[in-house]
């Protein structure tokens, strides 16, 4: 069968996301993500161990790429934890880049004997090669918050000294200092001040570690690559998956959505291993979820700064957590020599001021009821549920660009108001106007939508519509 990543003399040319049917996993290898998750479970340890930990394994270098005085300049070098007994306190707002890593043998660039006599494309314990998962991830201690920001592998950006590319192709031309540089040009300059890299090896260790994970799989899902012995054989439903099942749901883009809908599970992914890492039975589990950790990564933070990190993300409210993605389109057929996913720079710069800080022009009518794209999903998980009653009352409100979309995923008990693009400001207006639900700061939803409201069984109790205020 085709193989779902692109072969080493093609990568660069060739559409490495068709989209075409059901991750943000590279998923992925990318589960990358799934290296936060982990961390956060550290926090839970008490003071006095967690004071032991760090004194033992400070100075214990977790850094495997040697980084050359210009390509650290790339990262801002001050303190972000306090000192002494204030070690594992966060002191400032930190941005980290977190990729996951999918290498295999082609890729490498000194692989060894065994693995060119291979006879087929194993996944390798390297860092070379492309960032199948990337994620800019702010820890913000001023402002009580952590967000979690995926840039799609196929985002076409200008990579300096290589010209247009695909962003995932930087790791390849200059590691985790170019990375870095095309992720903050992309993103309006923003800083990042520190990295971390993660083998696709190290994810579904990693969920063994902390005890699987416990996540609703939105459909069956069958693949099967020989070349890299990849077969994915997943079942529509609810289920505790281990590494190796966690792995499968994480890779799998065979949808109409293809990367763009693995980013999508891999937050639910995320949301879950977050709950897994938090609760008291991963105490006796953080031995082994360090071990794997120190085996698997690259990243120029301290183990002083992971533990602060950790601590800093088990503290943090559920409602404080957003996941969201870098918005833009997919690109149209015969557009560009392979498939793209266009970034669009008026989003991206309203977001990165929103929720990392940047100052941008205060100039901004996107939130006006005409211009927001709402789409309506139905999760009630009843198939007689009819939803037009509520795309007509958003429409008498002001709100003309509505429409239904088709749902996926878990049926909800309370509605969700998804801000899909990051607009926190709008997403709770329409929520106070219905008057139930929750706001979700995340890219779960329709993702030609700006809003999206995932109607949960909580409208099927309330009877009743409720009644906008006409919009001006």
């Amino acid at each position: 069968m085709t193989s779902q990543r692109t072969s080493p003399e093609e990568k660069y040319s060739m559409d490495t996301t068709k989209v075409s049917d059901s991750l943000i996993p590279k998923i992925k290898p990318g589960r990358w993500l799934l290296f936060w998750m982990g961390m956060s479970g550290i926090a839970m340890v008490s003071a006095t161990a967690g004071a032991l930990l760090a004194v033992s394994l400070t100075g214990t270098p977790l850094m495997q790429a040697k980084l050359s005085a210009s390509e650290a300049a790339v990262f801002d070098s001050d303190r972000i934890s306090g000192g002494g007994l204030r070690f594992s306190e966060l002191t400032r707002p930190v941005n980290v880049l977190v990729m996951g890593m999918s290498v295999l043998p082609p890729d490498v660039k000194n692989p060894s004997d065994d693995q060119k006599k291979l006879g087929y494309l194993p996944q390798v314990n390297s860092f070379d090669g492309l960032s199948d998962v990337m994620l800019l991830i702010r820890f913000d201690p001023e402002q009580k918050k952590l967000v979690m920001l995926s840039v799609p592998r196929d985002t076409r950006t200008r990579i300096e000294g290589h010209g247009v590319k695909k962003i995932n192709s930087a790791n390849t031309f200059g590691g985790p200092a170019l990375s870095a540089t095309s992720v903050s040009n992309l993103l309006g300059g923003v800083g990042i001040d520190r990295y971390v890299r993660i083998n696709v090896l190290g994810v579904g260790k990693l969920v063994d570690a902390l005890g699987g994970v416990t996540v609703y799989v939105p459909k069956d899902m069958k693949y099967q690559d020989d070349s890299q012995h990849l077969y994915i054989n997943l079942k529509k439903g609810k289920q505790h998956l281990n590494g190796d099942k966690a792995l499968q749901l994480l890779r799998y883009r065979h949808d109409e959505n293809g990367d763009i809908g693995r980013i999508q599970r891999q937050q639910i992914v995320i949301q879950a291993l977050m709950e897994q890492a938090l609760k008291p039975s991963t105490l006796t589990r953080i031995p082994e979820v360090l071990n794997v950790i120190k085996e698997n990564i690259d990243t120029n933070l301290s183990v002083e700064e992971l533990l602060a990190l950790a601590g800093y993300g088990a503290r943090t409210n559920r409602s404080n957590i957003q996941q969201l993605m870098v918005p833009g389109r997919f690109s149209e057929k015969n557009e560009y020599d392979a498939s793209y996913w266009i970034p669009n720079s008026d989003r991206i710069t309203k977001l990165m001021g929103q929720h990392f800080a940047l100052e941008v022009s205060s100039k901004n009518d996107q939130n006006e009821p005409t211009r927001l794209r709402i789409a309506v999903q139905d999760k009630t998980g009843d198939e007689t549920t009819n939803l037009e009653p509520l795309v007509r009352t958003l429409n008498k409100a002001g709100y003309n660009n509505v429409y239904i979309s088709k749902s996926w995923g878990e049926p909800l008990d309370i509605t969700h108001v998804v801000a899909q693009q990051g607009d926190n400001d709008s997403a709770e207006l329409i929520r106070n106007s219905l008057g139930f639900g929750e706001v979700r700061v995340e890219s779960t939803g329709n993702i030609g939508s700006d809003i999206t409201i995932q109607v949960g069984k909580d409208w099927q109790k309330g009877g009743t519509l409720p009644t906008f205020p006409v919009q001006p």
